[in-house]
This record gives C-alpha cells, structure tokens and sequence, in this order.
C-alpha cells in the first residue's frame, strides 16, 4: 500500500532522486579512476569479472548482458578485451552452438580477485564518516526505495487487457 505523500513538498521525491543520482556518480567516477590508474582496468570489465566469479559454470553472452543491464553489443565489446588479456575464455555451448559461454581463467579469477579486495578498501574508506546504523539505515532506506520503484513500474509493464 502506498505511504500517503499528501502535504509532502512536490519537489522532496526529486531532491531524494537527484542527491541519489550525485551520490552514485561520485562513487562511481571514483571508483572508475582508481580502477584505471591502480589496474588499468575499467569499470566494465570489472563488473563483468565480478558475475563470472559468481557464476561458477560460466555465463551465456546474453545473460551477462542482462546482469549487467547493457546491452549485448556493449558486452561483446567488453568480453573482446577480457579474451586479449586472457582473463576469460570463450566457447561454444555443448547443447547449443550458437550460444557462447564466457568463464574466467585463474589469471582472471586471481586478478578479479586482487581487484575486488581494493574495491571493497575503497568503499570502506568512501564510507568511512559513516557510522555502522547510518549504513544500516541507508541500506534499508534503498532496499525501500527499491520496492517503491518497482511497485511503480510493474503496473506499466502489465499487459492490457
């Protein structure tokens, strides 16, 4: 059930909404920089790295591109640059050959691994003027905000009858 936002300021959603949106971008760009100039890696490639560590027999091309809310193209791109540097691998699947499944090497999975253990210092340190409840109040704030969202949407996703 929706929380009555009747008396609320009009603009309270959208100042929520844009100091979200800064927020992201400024950890996000941080975390960009120090990928490139600690790795020289990029953000994409990163987080490709990262659903490969979890998906332990692999990802189908389209499924990664799903994860990573991109598209395929923006994808196959970034998986090109992952097989030069030899951190994944590439192969047709046995059931079907015209779907590719794309897993990490142990160089891939060893530097995944060197990577995220600097990436979580970081996020620790961006935190860091945070107290414990404050991240467990703000986690919880955007695990709200998220139903609210989707609960938002799904109703324009539904067909018509």
């Amino acid at each position: 059930m929706p929380v009555e936002a009747e008396g609320r300021d009009k603009r309270t959603a959208v100042r929520a909404w844009l100091r979200l949106l800064t927020c992201t971008t400024l950890i996000e760009n941080e975390i960009r920089s120090r990928l490139r100039e600690q790795f020289d890696f990029t953000l994409p490639r990163f987080d490709l790295l990262a659903q490969l560590d979890k998906a332990e027999d692999g990802l189908v091309l389209g499924e990664a591109s799903k994860l990573l809310m991109v598209s395929a193209g923006n994808v196959t791109a970034v998986v090109e640059k992952l097989l030069a540097s030899g951190y994944i691998t590439r192969q047709p699947s046995p059931t079907d050959r015209r779907v590719q499944i794309i897993r990490l090497t142990h160089a891939g999975r060893a530097a995944f691994r060197t990577m995220a253990e600097a990436h979580n210092a970081w996020i620790e340190e961006l935190f860091a003027n945070l107290a414990d409840g404050e991240i467990a109040a703000l986690t919880d704030g955007l695990a709200r905000l998220k139903r609210s969202a989707q609960a938002g949407i799904e109703p324009r996703r539904r067909p018509r009858a």
